[in-house]
């Protein structure tokens, strides 16, 4: 049993090439020492500048940290004797419990913890650890996209800040860490029209053509494919809902701002799918459109990707990933002209440029003839295909006819 005890302390002073800097070194009730900076002294003589210390004004700053220790305000107190490992596992909870995050988050950041960050930081008082000490780590993690990095980061900073409002953490040191920076990835491929059909051909099954289909006609993510069910197509108003999605064995809510949302049904897929729902031994409102054909559960996932890569091959269509069914949709109907608000809701984006990035990526089929509508001249005797250049006089200056270089 630990015996409480009077704190005590001294400052002291340091001096360094940018100019000299007072500390000082103090025990607390429970026994353990603390050392703290606490500013650069004032080697002038007369009043010193504000955020400078002499040696009285330092010890003065002692007796205060003093005093709040005696009455247990210090802040920070309560910090040095928890450990990285326990601040995890309370921000583990917040998120879980006060945040409600998805069962495949938060196995994510489970993850992460057991394989990055509790080996480097499991046991060391959180309140020891400093920017520097983050520096070293992310140095060390090879292997990892710079993505991949920023989002160790996030996850970290997140645990600091907790620690912050649970334990009065007095710093979070990722708050001076920068992030990785990002270039734009580039890697969305898009599905002709001609491809997107040479895939369903080519499909094994009836039901690997159906999803195949919806993937390219909706936009659907592979999670959300996998949890649609029969109620959630509404053929009456043309749409299909967007509910749940099915990840890591899990049924959870969709990356979306509202939690569900709806999506253009198309009549050639309400065809299909009608043609699927007909054949298919589970016809309940409950049931999945595509789950397994003999018990009615979830398709495996990774089957279905294999599968997917085989119908490619089969089609004799470059080998992209299930994901650009999605980005096709994205695209196509951005050329189509569909107002890019309209085009957020149907993919469930949270952020609209995220949505933004498929205008880029497939113009509009009139898009040529509008800019030449708009610039198109008066009748004034320019031909298209001419390089006139006019010659005009003001009092200083003639610009020349045009001689071919360029300007």
């Amino acid at each position: 049993m630990s015996t409480l005890r009077e704190p005590s302390g001294h400052v002291f002073r340091v001096d360094r090439a940018r100019g000299p800097v007072w500390y000082a070194k103090y025990r607390l009730p429970d026994g353990r020492q603390v050392q703290k900076k606490i500013g650069p002294a004032w080697a002038d003589r007369g009043r010193p500048r504000e955020g400078y210390f002499t040696k009285r004004t330092a010890e003065v700053w002692l007796q205060d940290v003093l005093a709040q220790a005696r009455r247990g305000t210090l802040p920070g107190a309560r910090s040095a004797s928890v450990t990285f490992a326990e601040a995890a596992e309370e921000w583990m909870r917040f998120i879980e419990q006060d945040r409600g995050r998805k069962p495949s988050t938060l196995k994510d950041y489970r993850n992460v913890l057991r394989s990055r960050l509790l080996p480097a930081f499991g046991e060391r008082p959180i309140e020891a650890i400093e920017r520097a000490d983050i520096e070293h780590w992310r140095a060390s993690l090879d292997g990892l996209s710079n993505r991949s990095k920023n989002k160790l980061l996030i996850q970290l900073h997140g645990i600091f800040r907790r620690a912050q409002s649970v334990y009065g953490l007095e710093k979070n040191p990722l708050a001076t860490v920068e992030k990785h920076p990002l270039r734009p990835s580039g890697d969305i491929e898009v599905f002709s029209p001609e491809e997107v059909w040479a895939l369903v051909r080519a499909a094994a099954s009836e039901q690997d053509a159906a999803i195949f289909l919806t993937a390219a006609f909706t936009g659907l993510r592979l999670g959300e494919l996998l949890a649609l069910r029969w109620r959630d197509v509404d053929w009456s108003a043309g749409r299909l809902r967007v509910r749940q999605n099915y990840v890591r064995g899990e049924y959870g809510t969709p990356k979306t701002r509202r939690g569900s949302r709806g999506v253009p049904l198309a009549d050639r897929l309400a065809g299909e799918l009608d043609q699927l729902h007909r054949a298919s031994a589970y016809q309940a409102d409950d049931a999945l459109v595509f789950g397994n054909p003999h018990t009615g559960t979830p398709l495996d996932g990774a089957a279905l990707l294999r599968a997917f890569q085989r119908a490619l091959k089969d089609a004799g269509v470059r080998k992209v990933r299930f994901h650009d069914l999605r980005h096709t949709f994205g695209t196509r109907m951005a050329a189509a002209g569909v107002p890019m608000r309209a085009l957020q809701e149907f993919m469930g984006h949270r952020d609209l440029r995220t949505t933004l990035i498929y205008a880029d990526y497939a113009p509009g089929a009139r898009e040529v003839e509008l800019v030449n509508e708009a610039f198109a001249p008066a009748e004034d005797g320019y031909q298209t295909g001419t390089k006139l250049r006019p010659t005009r006089t003001n009092s200083d200056q003639t610009y020349p006819e045009n001689t071919g270089e360029i300007d």
